[in-house]
């Protein structure tokens, strides 16, 4: 469109604005450029070329343009708020907060620019504040849809969902077509339990915006926990048509797909999954990668590309102010497993067992869930239970240094509930990785990583941001009071053949790669009349694996299924087993605790990173190190040669039955003694100034 410069200023300000307004920035810039060189004064047209600037995300130079129409004319407020806006991509957060200020001071009471302030602190993660800039936009305008909405997404940081979920309605109430209220509404109620109420506002966000990439996703995630792992599929499958390189999507989507041991096209995704990783993009959580990948520089990648997302270093509190050194030394251990949960059973006789007159113990409590059996026996065994599962990061991190903390242990790591974010905003002056997520966590404020001298040799310690605090036998903690139930199968309760050697593994199905389930299917077809016992995780994992089974030759009448039962009885059925045959990369580590403690021999092989050397760590403490393997093939031949050999096998089991009774593995007065000089030495290199360095503990 050619300018006609006859026309008045005004009108052809006008215009400009009328294209801009339409999207067509090139010629709303042309126009504006124009009105520029007749007027170089023209503090309208500078700022909107500004604007033009902001929406082409060229930052810088919409933050020269705008200041250019302040110094012209400096009491426009709007200049003043769209300022702040760039400011804020700019990452000037006072600057900003000062041009809102301004504008405010000029013209009080604009709903849009208390909201635009809101945005400003949500951003800096300072909730609070940005919601009290909401509720005066919202005073001013109370019809205003976008800051209820944005009230609503602050709420949901700082865990309050009721308020949350209320804001959101509000917001939808106000404009019906608010497709991401509906969506992050959805999210509120997953975090709820209300799932129905999430799969509903999700598929509203669908139906108002069907390439809605984010809803998609997040329907997903609400099928998973319902545990439609086959609905869930569809919708990852959508989401990645829509967006392939979703932050951690791919990601998600593999995890489901091994959850329900689908295994079409895993070659690819693994192969896209280390491509986005080498181009730093978020695909996937590091618990997916542990699973499915024996790489752990690539873990480290991940987790450090992960963190960086999600849970970046927030210093908003400060350094923390040293404790007088002498009183009893305070330990916080944060989980969202202190319940009827693999780590709770782990940890459960340590806890019991820690020095009271040395420590003091506090179990910071991350989920709602009532209590059962396991979270009162660990409660008892506490000096104090702090419940933050309703308050957000950053107020748990200031309740942890208000009760001065000194050693915060995060149980989780990178699993499912964890709080990386309370690490974030550094709650104690001391922080460590154990247990729950087996590899880095690829944070420097994670200062050091529990492991022993076989899940972390020190030429695999460069893949760890944490510096190593080795234990003399394993890091993982055992509670040698597990009751086994003393009921007594008979193969037939189990659906167990009534003859015929038993293999088991009672890992979880998303542990099980089409690598792994080959090695078993050939074991089997070399020990005739054999069985394979696994979990019953899902029907269609079950059907799958039937599946495979038959297509490699092996009837899938061999494949055994088990049924969830009571820990104690669980424990017991492993007496109708005769050899546990293990996963790779991530091998059995509760699960082999459970078989070694039932009596029941298990037979590794040991891979590069931590998830894939626990069993033969677990294997090494206990004295079993024959039943160690370092490559698939032996792995397979020592299943093998065990199955036909029954007196090695016996001899096998009389010693795990023997060793099991004097061994450090199930020893937990001796592991809470050795973890407890690890914290002393975190605990003394702290307070003498000194920055976190790998040690050992003596044996």
């Amino acid at each position: 469109m050619r300018e006609n410069r006859s026309v008045p200023p005004k009108t052809r300000l006008a215009q400009a604005v009328a294209l801009h307004q339409q999207g067509q920035l090139a010629q709303a810039k042309a126009m504006y450029t124009s009105l520029l060189g007749d007027d170089s004064a023209h503090a309208d047209a500078w700022h909107l070329l500004g604007m033009v600037a902001y929406q082409e995300e060229n930052y810088l130079l919409a933050s020269d343009l705008i200041q250019k129409a302040i110094a012209i004319n400096p009491d426009m407020a709007g200049y003043y708020s769209n300022l702040g806006l760039v400011l804020r991509e700019l990452g000037q957060f006072e600057m900003a907060l000062a041009s809102y200020e301004k504008s405010l001071s000029i013209r009080p009471g604009v709903a849009e620019t208390y909201n635009n302030q809101g945005i400003l602190y949500a951003g800096a993660q300072r909730y609070k504040e940005a919601i009290d800039c909401y509720d005066r936009a919202i005073a001013a305008k109370p019809d205003y849809a976008a800051a209820h909405y944005n009230r609503g997404n602050a709420l949901f940081q700082i865990r309050q969902l009721p308020a949350a979920i209320a804001s959101y309605d509000k917001a939808i109430r106000l404009k019906p077509d608010h497709h991401q209220a509906f969506d992050n509404r959805g999210i509120a109620f997953k975090e709820t339990a209300q799932y129905a109420k999430a799969l509903a506002d999700h598929d509203q966000a669908i139906r108002l915006k069907a390439n809605y990439v984010e809803a998609h996703y997040n329907r997903a995630l609400v099928l998973c926990d319902l545990k439609d792992l086959e609905s869930a599929e569809v919708s990852f499958r959508q989401a990645i048509s829509l967006n392939a390189g979703y932050p951690f999507l791919l990601g998600a989507h593999l995890h489901n797909a091994m959850q329900i041991c689908s295994w079409e096209g895993l070659s690819a995704s693994l192969q896209s999954l280390r491509d986005q990783v080498r181009g730093t993009l978020p695909a996937a959580s590091p618990f997916v990668v542990t699973g499915v990948l024996d790489e752990p520089a690539l873990h480290r990648e991940v987790a450090q590309i992960y963190i960086q997302k999600r849970f970046p270093q927030n210093d908003a509190l400060g350094t923390i102010k040293p404790r007088t050194a002498g009183q009893k030394m305070r330990i916080g251990y944060f989980s969202a497993d202190f319940r009827n949960h693999a780590i709770a059973y782990l940890v459960a006789e340590m806890l019991e067992k820690h020095d009271k007159n040395t420590f003091e113990i506090y179990a910071f409590k991350l989920n709602p869930e009532p209590p059962d059996e396991t979270s009162v026996r660990i409660f008892a065994a506490v000096t104090q239970v702090i419940d933050v599962s309703d308050k957000s990061d950053r107020n748990a991190a200031q309740l942890s240094r208000a009760l001065n903390i000194d050693i915060a242990i995060d149980l989780g790591g990178h699993t499912v509930d964890s709080r990386t974010g309370i690490f974030a905003h550094r709650c104690a002056p001391v922080q460590v990785n154990f247990l729950g997520f087996p590899g880095t966590l690829g944070a420097s404020y994670y200062d050091y990583v529990i492991a022993d001298a076989t899940v972390i040799p020190e030429d695999q310690r460069q893949h760890y941001v944490e510096k190593v605090a080795y234990l003399p036998h394993c890091y993982q903690p055992n509670d040698a009071q597990r009751k086994i139930s003393e009921r007594i199968f008979s193969r037939s309760d189990l659906g167990l053949p009534a003859s015929g050697f038993v293999f088991c593994c009672f890992n979880n199905a998303y542990k099980i790669l089409p690598s792994t389930f080959d090695g078993w299917m050939r074991i089997l077809q070399a020990v005739e009349g054999s069985v394979l016992w696994l979990l019953d995780h899902n029907p269609v994992a079950t059907r799958n694996l039937q599946r495979e089974a038959q297509s490699r030759g092996v009837d899938a009448n061999r494949l055994i299924f088990a049924p969830r039962m009571p820990l104690a009885e669980h424990l017991a059925r492993h007496r109708l087993a005769d050899l546990f045959i293990d996963t790779l990369p991530y091998n059995a580590h509760t699960t082999a605790s459970d078989a070694l403690w039932a009596g029941l021999p298990v037979v590794t092989c040991m891979g590069i990173s931590f998830a894939a050397r626990v069993a033969g760590s677990l294997l090494r403490t206990i004295g079993l190190p024959e039943l160690i393997t370092d490559t698939q093939a032996e792995f397979e031949a020592r299943a093998i040669e065990l199955a036909k050999d029954p007196s090695s096998l016996k001899a096998i089991r009389s010693k795990l039955l023997s060793q099991r009774e004097t061994s450090p593995l199930f020893d937990a007065p001796l592991f809470t003694r050795h973890i407890e000089a690890a914290y002393q030495t975190m605990q003394t290199r702290h307070q003498s100034g000194l920055p976190p360095d790998h040690f050992s503990v003596a044996g």
